[in-house]
C-alpha cells in the first residue's frame, strides 16, 4: 500500500509542474498589458515603463519563469498586481468559501444521486425509473447560469424566500449548493443505475436469488456494496471540479469564492494572482484524485495487490 501511495504521489508531481509552465506561458500570449491596465488608459508612457519595470515585466520571458519557479519552491506564490497584497493571502481570504460550497453541493448531489440511482434500479422499466431517467437528462442539460437565474426569479423575486446573491448566512448557500450540484447529482444518478444494474448479473447475485432471498434484499445487500465502487471514483472527480470549476455559479450569485476571484484577476491581467489559482485549482485536484485513488485501493483489494 505504501508503494502504492508514493507512485501515486510522484505521478502528480509532473502534473503539476506541467500545469505550472502551460499557464505561465500561456498567459504571456494573450492580448493586453498589465502594466497599462494599472495605470490607467490616460497614464503617459513613463508611468507604464516604470511600473513594468517595477513588476518586472521588462525582462527577459525565461529569466521571468526562472524567477517565478524559484519563488514558487519557496512558497511564495507572488504579489497580486492590482491589490499589492501577497497572492497567498488573496486565495486564503477566499478559499473556505469556494471549499464549503463545494462541500455541500457534492454531499447533496451524493446522497440525492446514490438515493435516486437506487430507485429507478429497483423499479428497472416501471414509472419511477422513468421518472428519474427524464430528471437526470434535465439535470445534465440544463446551463447553471440559466438555473441559478431562474432560482433567483422564482424564490428571491417573486416569494422572497432566500437571498439573491451574496454570502453570510445558510440562506445564502441553498441556491449556489443547489445550481452547483445539479449536474453531478444527474451524473451520480445515472452512474448508480447503471453500475447496480449491471452488478446483479454477477453470479454471487444470481446464487442469491436462487436461495430465495427477496429481491430488494439482494440489491440493496449484496449488490449496492461493489455497485458504489465506480460511483466512488465519479464522486471524488466532481468535488474536485466543484472546487475549481464553480467560477460561473460564483459569478451568478456573487459568491465571494477562488472562482469570482479568478474571473476579477483575468479581467485585471493580474498574471501572479491567475497563476496562483490556476495552481491551487490543479493542486486542489489532484489532491482530490489521489485521495480517490485510495479510497477505492482500500475498498478493492485487487487494486492493492495488482
Amino acid at each position: 500500500m505504501t508503494r502504492y501511495i508514493i507512485r501515486r504521489v510522484l505521478v502528480g508531481i509532473p502534473i503539476l509542474f506541467l500545469v505550472v509552465t502551460l499557464v505561465f506561458f500561456a498567459f504571456r500570449l494573450i492580448p493586453g498589458d498589465a502594466a497599462r491596465i494599472l495605470a490607467g488608459d490616460e497614464a503617459p508612457i513613463e508611468r507604464v515603463e516604470q511600473i513594468r519595470r517595477d513588476l518586472g515585466l521588462d525582462r527577459p520571458v525565461l529569466v521571468q519563469y526562472a524567477n517565478y519557479l524559484g519563488d514558487l519552491f519557496r512558497g511564495d506564490l507572488g504579489t497580486s498586481f492590482s491589490s499589492r497584497r501577497p497572492v497567498t493571502v488573496e486565495i486564503g481570504s477566499r478559499f473556505w468559501n469556494t471549499f464549503s460550497l463545494a462541500l455541500a453541493s457534492i454531499t447533496l448531489a451524493t446522497i440525492l444521486g446514490i438515493a435516486m440511482g437506487v430507485i429507478s434500479a429497483l423499479y428497472r422499466g416501471k414509472l419511477a425509473d422513468h421518472v428519474v431517467t427524464i430528471l437526470a437528462l434535465l439535470g445534465i442539460s440544463v446551463p447553471v447560469f440559466w438555473l441559478g437565474l431562474l432560482m433567483m426569479q422564482l424564490f428571491s423575486v417573486q416569494l422572497g424566500w432566500l437571498p439573491a446573491a451574496g454570502y453570510g448566512t445558510w440562506r445564502h448557500f441553498v441556491m449556489p449548493t443547489i445550481a452547483l450540484s445539479v449536474f453531478s447529482i444527474a451524473f451520480i444518478t445515472r452512474m448508480t443505475r447503471s453500475s447496480l444494474l449491471e452488478t446483479i448479473q454477477q453470479d454471487y447475485v444470481r446464487t442469491a436469488r436462487a436461495k430465495g432471498v427477496v429481491e430488494r434484499l439482494v440489491l440493496l445487500l449484496l449488490s449496492l456494496r461493489n455497485a458504489l465502487l465506480p460511483v466512488t471514483i465519479v464522486v471524488g472527480l466532481r468535488f474536485g471540479y466543484m472546487v475549481g470549476g464553480a467560477v460561473i455559479t460564483e459569478e451568478v450569485f456573487a459568491w465571494p469564492g477562488l472562482g469570482r476571484l479568478l474571473i476579477l484577476s483575468v479581467a485585471q491581467r493580474d498574471i501572479p494572482l491567475v497563476q496562483g489559482l490556476l495552481l491551487v485549482f490543479a493542486t486542489s485536484f489532484v489532491i482530490v484524485n489521489l485521495l480517490v485513488d485510495l479510497l477505492y485501493a482500500f475498498l478493492d483489494p485487487r487494486i492493492r495487490h495488482r
